[in-house]
């Protein structure tokens, strides 16, 4: 296994942790970066790389999503989020590959996607939270009882989980060159993979479910 670089997931979450208390935030964090995770696995696969530049492109890609809204909690606002985090992050020396696909996040910061690391991270951000909250409504409270279809359903209810930008996740889709549905189930099941670190396993038989 190659070494750690100065600016991989561990440095990444350490950071996100010291902006962040929101547990909330933390999971979403968590949550965007088994999508964009799973997806660099993919192109990883894609581009044949060896086993040492396969493990840096899955840093990267694990500390783009777990950076991306790490200076939300402490800047929510347009003018602040994401720029301060992204000037901390150029302070720090982090890469500008993971810099940009941070800007490009946010549709109005003007910043295009080029990458695809930058056009992963977009894909992924608003359906990861979709995803979530559809998990969340179910009596089980699992991912794993979450398919595509009624996702897809859900997306058409304008009430449902209101905060989510269905435009993000439809252009994010095409800019991948993912059809919607396919990339709604790829999301869906690396969450399922990873769906205790999430806490979206579900209620254990016999256990009551919080209020």
């Amino acid at each position: 296994m190659p070494a750690s670089t100065p600016f991989d997931r561990d440095r990444a979450w350490a950071l996100l942790n010291e902006h962040t208390q929101s547990l909330s935030l933390l999971k979403h964090a968590l949550a965007v970066e088994t999508c964009v995770r799973a997806y660099g696995e993919r192109e990883a696969d894609a581009l044949a790389l060896d086993i040492d530049a396969r493990a840096a492109l899955l840093e990267q890609y694990s500390a783009t999503a777990l950076l991306h809204d790490f200076d939300y909690e402490k800047h929510p606002s347009r003018e602040e989020h994401p720029f301060v985090g992204v000037a901390i992050l150029a302070e720090q020396g982090w890469p500008e590959e993971i810099r940009t696909a941070i800007l490009g996040h946010a549709e109005y910061s003007g910043v295009p996607r080029v990458t695809h690391l930058a056009k992963t991270l977009f894909a992924c951000d608003e359906l990861a939270g979709f995803l979530t909250a559809c998990s969340l409504v179910k009596p089980t409270k699992s991912i794993h009882d979450v398919e595509a279809a009624g996702v897809k359903k859900k997306m058409k209810d304008k009430a449902f989980a209101r905060g989510v930008n269905r435009d993000d996740i439809v252009t994010g889709a095409a800019e991948l060159g993912v059809p919607l549905e396919d990339h709604i189930t790829f999301c869906i099941v690396a969450m399922q993979k990873n769906a205790e670190a999430l806490g979206l396993q579900g209620i254990q038989p016999g256990e009551i479910p919080s209020a």
